[in-house]
């Protein structure tokens, strides 16, 4: 009889308010146990160690020292990201680290080769990749009652209520700026739905009177002409924000509100038969909307109805595709409502650190890997070089040796 492993214990670099977040949202994860926290402000990593009984030293440094420490979660601000990432690598640890990987593509880059050569697992904190909805989208579409996205869309009209003039997410050598700090999640996800690598932006950059630049946009053209477009302002109060994410399938549509997302809606015209499938698709619904990791509530739910001939007999034709599609069908897919936005969000980082545990343990590659974390850096950075110069850049593909997948140990 084998003996399971030993659980894999997790160092957690940055003692502030995410750092907080993450030990909360893994605690009790099986195959992982939190050992130490580490922060240069020894009175908040003494806090944070006492309020889950760890001890807590000041520095990366010091977390590496210990033997105990076989994985190390970085939730420091994003410019220490890469440098902290390949410290730990080199180390011979696996890395869970926040978003964005890096500030540069080439800081990202570096990360991403050391991540091949030391063999050792990396999770970007790319939330939307272990969110169901999202992994629902790409079952569905893999499963050809979606066809893959001939647009992408998302509308971030995020708050600025708790940032203040000198707050560090307004300086881009510290945060990256807002296509860096913040856009990295869609540009990922983006990439994810669309099946595709990016390859070139145009941007634009809006800068508040007398104030930083708070509100940027993107369009990212992907092969065979499929465009995502993406805005973010950072303009409003916290009760006035709002995000749409928005996939055009030709004769389908999904619309998902929300950046921690709880519904999706799909409208598509459908054949009989595929309307019969859309029609299984409830019963199907913890399948559908399983994430390795993802604890359900109970409250989850699929809903379908079908309008049979509510468009008539005859074909209908899009972009060159001709179909005869005569039934409209109308899916919900529901997380629980808004009320469980905060549930959901603790879910996905406790998903993602579980896929950190399976590839540390069974080998493979995570689904927010290097690559994904490097190419939502490098989408990213030619927007804001787009945005800078007026002129379009190109996305330069991660390269052949980065998606080396982590061997079985």
């Amino acid at each position: 009889m084998t003996s399971a492993p030993p659980p894999l214990g997790l160092g957690l670099v940055g003692c502030g308010g995410f750092g907080t977040y993450v030990l909360d949202a893994v605690a009790g994860l099986p195959g992982l146990r939190p050992v130490a926290v580490a922060d240069p402000d020894p009175a908040r990593a003494r806090a944070l160690g006492d309020r889950h009984g760890l001890p807590s030293v000041t520095s990366l440094t010091h977390l590496l020292e210990r033997p105990d420490v076989a994985a190390v979660a970085l939730a420091s601000p994003p410019a220490t990201h890469a440098a902290m990432a390949v410290q730990a690598l080199r180390a011979g640890r696996h890395v869970f680290c926040e978003k964005p990987l890096a500030t540069t593509a080439e800081d990202a880059r570096a990360v991403a080769a050391e991540a091949a050569r030391a063999g050792r697992a990396l999770v970007v904190d790319h939330v939307l990749r272990y969110n169901p909805l999202l992994r629902a989208l790409e079952l569905i579409m893999a499963q050809g009652l979606l066809a893959p996205p001939r647009r992408f869309l998302f509308e971030n009209d995020a708050a600025d209520e708790g940032l203040g003039p000198g707050h560090w997410f307004w300086d881009p050598e510290h945060s990256g700026g807002i296509f860096v700090e913040h856009g990295v999640h869609f540009f990922d996800a983006a990439r994810a739905l669309i099946g595709s690598e990016p390859l070139s932006v145009r941007a634009t950059a809006v800068r508040r009177p007398g104030g930083p630049v708070d509100m940027v946009s993107a369009d990212v053209l992907h092969p065979g002409g499929v465009l995502a477009s993406h805005l973010h302002s950072f303009t409003h109060a916290h009760r006035a924000e709002r995000q749409l994410m928005r996939l055009d399938h030709g004769f389908a549509e999904t619309r998902i509100s929300g950046w921690i997302p709880v519904r999706a809606e799909i409208s598509a015209w459908a054949d009989e038969a595929d309307a019969r499938r859309w029609e299984q698709l409830p019963s199907r619904a913890a399948a559908v909307l399983h994430v390795d990791g993802f604890l359900p509530h109970g409250e989850e739910r699929i809903t379908v109805t079908v309008d049979r001939d509510a468009g008539g007999r005859a074909p209908a034709r899009g972009r060159g595709e001709e179909r005869v599609v005569p039934h409209r069908v109308r899916a919900v897919l529901d997380l629980g409502g808004e009320a469980r936005k905060p549930y959901v969000c603790t879910q996905s980082v406790r998903a993602a650190v579980a896929d950190l545990v399976r590839v540390a343990r069974e080998g493979g590659t995570p689904v927010a890997d290097a690559v994904a974390g490097l190419t939502a850096v490098a989408v990213a950075e030619a927007a804001t070089l787009a945005a800078a110069t007026g002129t379009e850049q190109p996305v330069p593909a991660p390269g052949g040796p980065l998606r080396t997948p982590v061997p079985h140990l």
